[in-house]
């Protein structure tokens, strides 16, 4: 329900983020002698006459929220007086989860990520359409229950989505404000990046580097500086030091590995980009210092429909040409000066910069999400940003954490902040595995077990990308033992391929959550709702990182009423209550949900090599449990035209038997035939099934 208050003549807020139209909803009116009354299947809201304050019901009729005092002026202040959890607003470095008892503040920075939707396990959503920088009180003492104020907008406007599932209020977003696309197949692999690799001849050898060990990897990453001094925002490569960019990208497509580059929304002065942008009126006013290195730049708006256009323009002419299979949006909060609040007394082509302060990052990579999907038709838009808005998600963006400094506190802050980020509805996030600012590894053997750690949490991140400052952290820059471990993490990634693109389907066609807090899932579990460091990876897998030096056990709390397994050693635990977990230097704690059909694959060179292995589906007795098994070409947009292949899995947990549905849709090049290694629990030996896309049955009375 979208509500909004302001004086005569309001018509809403500044508010790029939701493209719905309007559908028709039936539902009645009526009255009481203190309310209008307004019904629908599902939600049941009232508006006092006195105070126009509105309320909301579920369809029995219990309090979800209610609003009280509000203020428009300068700003704008919407109190509301029902006291509930509150988790999304994006992504904050402050380790808190469930936001009771603090002020989150929404302002653009690197690091901190404003996206102005919250969530309540309670059983609803509000999206808060005001891109001003925004404060939200949460249980604070001596305040109402909870508290939004916005620095500036003419009106409170806001859209109420009901659940009752969190899952339902994250897909009342997206129908608000946008799918999210399917990311190509390699996205989920390996990425190794470093700032910088500062030669051609240095990015061809890292993949190189990586074959030769016999590593999976799927993306290497060329970081910023690539340019000649003087031409940041060029988008020319330093001939000096690329000679051939062409053939740079051609090499290390050879080796089946996909290669993106940083772009910024800032621009040297006196540069002939900069020229044009300035000509089209696509310029910022105000020339700004750098945040680093030392210098003085300038900042394309964004907010203008022609600067968009020509922006996206200058990036594919000097360097879409050269064949890179996507984009890194660096600095795109955008970062200006780095001063808070610069953006405040800025004129741009939406209006004043204190009313749509936050938007930034969405119209950015709106431009080239657009772009790129026009003149780069045969690659699935791929775009990684250090910022986020309100309906990025339909833009094919994965979002990274900033420039974080290497420590355990850091890394414990990163799991909170990932899993507000997905309940703000966009889905797909990342962290520099390892953290941005870190010691030498080679001296400093107390950081190589913060990596391993850390590397295992990458393992189980949307996105899996090292990256960091100084002298890289490639896997053979480790010692051998630590190289193993790291090595081993990698193929397990890579075995869980088949069940993270499942997972990525079932985020771009049900509005699917890969990283999940607890509440997701077990939102009547108090305890679960309590859990800051364990997640959900996809509706199977609980994760369980670890997060301090030196530990060899870490307890683990498994929620819900049914049972879970050791994904390492099989072994059941019952739900509903806390054990401990062995936490060798080697694995990081993995629990299986009984129930769950879990597809692991083959180790493979890249995601997309070909094998003649079986993919193995684990069963995990103990309850039903279904799988949608999802393929298709891997990259490219035949999947919107229907062209991809389901098949559904169901799990008899009475009768100990997996059956396997007819193969739903087919794709370019799809294989006639598929073999599956079916088995249960830790992975026995099994039974090889051969399915040639009919219906199958398998048995496993031992499976139990």
């Amino acid at each position: 329900m979208h509500v909004e208050f302001g004086t005569p003549g309001y018509a809403g807020n500044y508010n790029p983020a939701v493209i719905a139209t309007a559908s028709k909803v039936q539902f009645k009116i009526s009255e009481t002698r203190a309310a209008y009354v307004l019904k629908t299947s599902d939600l049941n809201v009232e508006v006092d006459k006195a105070t126009a304050r509105v309320s909301f019901f579920d369809k029995a009729h219990h309090l979800l929220l209610q609003e009280g005092d509000r203020d428009i002026g300068v700003g704008t202040r919407q109190d509301f007086l029902t006291h509930t959890p509150i988790y999304g607003l994006g992504q904050h470095q402050n380790g808190l989860l469930d936001y009771s008892g603090a002020r989150v503040h929404l302002q653009q920075a690197n690091t901190d990520v404003a996206v102005p939707m919250m969530v309540s396990p309670q059983g609803f959503g509000l999206l808060w359409n005001n891109a001003s920088v925004m404060d939200v009180d949460v249980g604070v003492a001596g305040k109402p229950p909870l508290v939004v104020h916005n620095e500036a907008g003419p009106g409170i406007d806001y859209d109420f989505i009901a659940g009752p599932e969190i899952h339902d209020v994250i897909a009342g977003y997206r129908w608000l404000t946008g799918d999210v696309p399917m990311m190509a197949r390699w996205t989920w692999g390996m990425w190794q990046s470093k700032e910088h690799y500062a030669t051609q001849d240095e990015l061809e050898s890292i993949p190189a580097r990586y074959r030769k060990m016999g590593v999976p990897i799927d993306a290497v990453v060329q970081d910023w500086q690539y340019w000649r001094d003087g031409q940041w925002g060029s988008h020319r490569m330093d001939p000096a030091r690329y000679p051939d960019p062409a053939a740079m990208v051609e090499a290390i497509h050879a080796m089946h590995v996909h290669t993106i580059i940083s772009v910024w929304p800032r621009f040297d002065p006196g540069i002939d980009n900069l020229a044009a942008l300035s000509k089209a009126g696509a310029v910022l006013p105000g020339v700004y210092p750098n945040v680093y290195p030392p210098g003085w730049g300038r900042w394309y708006d964004a907010w203008n429909p022609q600067g968009r256009a020509l922006y996206w323009q200058q990036v594919m002419a000097r360097l879409g040409v050269y064949g890179f299979d996507g984009w890194w949006l660096d600095g795109d909060e955008a970062e200006l000066g780095g001063a808070t609040g610069e953006m405040r007394e800025i004129a741009t082509a939406a209006g004043p910069g204190i009313v749509v302060n936050n938007a930034f990052p969405l119209l950015h990579t709106s431009a080239v999400h657009d772009g790129m999907l026009r003149d780069q038709p045969g690659k699935r838009v791929f775009i990684l940003s250090r910022s986020a808005y309100a309906g990025q998600q339909r833009n094919g963006v994965i979002t990274w954490s900033g420039d974080t400094h290497a420590s355990w506190e850091t890394l414990r802050r990163q799991i909170p902040a990932a899993l507000n980020f997905s309940m703000s509805g966009i889905p797909y996030w990342s962290a520099d595995i390892g953290g941005f600012f870190s010691p030498d590894q080679a001296k400093d053997p107390g950081y190589t077990e913060l990596f391993v750690r850390w590397h295992q949490f990458g393992v189980f991140n949307p996105m899996f990308r090292i990256h960091g400052a100084g002298n890289g952290k490639e896997i053979w820059t480790f010692d051998p033992a630590t190289q193993k471990i790291l090595i081993d993490d990698v193929k397990l990634r890579y075995r869980l391929l088949p069940y993270i693109y499942a997972t990525s389907w079932d985020v771009t066609a049900h509005q699917g959550t890969m990283m999940r807090a607890l509440a997701f899932d077990f939102r009547t579990d108090p305890k679960a709702l309590a859990v800051t460091d364990q997640y959900m990876f996809g509706k199977e897998v609980l994760v369980a990182p670890v997060l301090q030096a030196g530990a060899t056990a870490r307890n683990v709390y498994l929620p819900g009423p049914d049972g879970w397994y050791d994904f390492w050693t099989g072994a059941r635990q019952a739900g509903g209550r806390t054990v401990s977990a062995a936490t060798p230097l080697a694995h990081i704690p993995l629990f299986i949900r009984a129930g769950s059909i879990l597809p692991l694959g083959p180790v493979k060179p890249y995601a997309d090599a070909p094998s003649d292995e079986p993919t193995e589906l684990r069963v995990f007795p103990g309850k039903d449990g279904d799988l949608t098994y999802y393929d298709d070409a891997g990259d490219g947009y035949g999947y919107q035209k229907g062209q991809y292949a389901t098949i559904a899995m169901r799990w008899n947990d009475t009768s100990h038997t997996l059956k396997l549905a007819a193969r739903q849709g087919h794709y370019r090049d799809m294989a006639a035939k598929l073999a599956f290694r079916i088995t249960c629990k830790q992975g026995s030996a099994g039974r090889v099934l051969s399915y040639d896309g009919g219906a199958q049955t398998v048995s496993l009375p031992d499976c139990r």
